[in-house]
């Protein structure tokens, strides 16, 4: 028994830097996943924001001539109005 317990030998854990050196390509390559993808969903999201501003301004100026011809269509009826009573 004592000659079992001699060969016995405590397994130590491997070191801190040996793990992290272990987990650091794991890591940097899961950082780098992420960040391409950030960047794809970023470029995706000024995509979106480039056509609802380009929108934003065919409505506005869709409403300006809507308020143009109603300006026009008052002032005629103003017209009318003045000049047949």
């Amino acid at each position: 028994m004592a000659e079992r317990a001699a060969r016995k030998v405590k397994r130590t854990a491997a070191s801190p830097r040996t793990e992290a050196a272990n987990a650091a390509p794991a890591a940097s390559d899961r950082y780098a996943q992420r960040v391409k993808a950030l960047e794809r969903e970023r470029d995706r999201l000024k995509t979106q924001l480039a056509e609802a501003e380009a929108r934003i301004a065919r409505l506005e100026e869709s409403r300006a001539e809507a308020v143009n011809r109603i300006d026009w269509v008052i002032d005629s009826l103003h017209n009318v109005l003045e000049n047949g009573a």
